[in-house]
């Protein structure tokens, strides 16, 4: 079975919400077998137009488990948080093999 990842690219618009957002997200993720891979730090664009300045990458055992933790009621209680705090693109893809 192939591993899900959750890769987001954002812009924190609003430091102290998100502060309180990054605060109760990472026992979320452990609580649905995620883990962080990339957590923010530097980042060069290398082709294309430039993303938002900050990349989260989290792996999760499969594509489902990744949307079973997005869809999750302790993850829709705080994503208004991150929603409310930053722009950005979130997607979950499928890894290779």
């Amino acid at each position: 079975m192939a591993k899900g990842y959750m890769v987001v690219h954002l812009d924190v618009t609003d430091p102290q919400q998100f502060e309180a957002y990054r605060e109760k997200v990472p026992a979320t993720i452990a609580q649905y077998g995620g883990t962080y891979l990339v957590r923010g730090g530097a980042m060069k664009t290398m082709e294309g137009g430039e993303l938002p300045p900050r990349t989260v990458i989290l792996e999760f055992p499969s594509v489902e488990q990744a949307k079973t933790w997005y869809n999750s009621p302790e993850y829709q209680e705080i994503i208004g948080l991150r929603l409310g705090a930053s722009t950005g693109h979130a997607q979950i893809v499928e890894g290779a093999g």
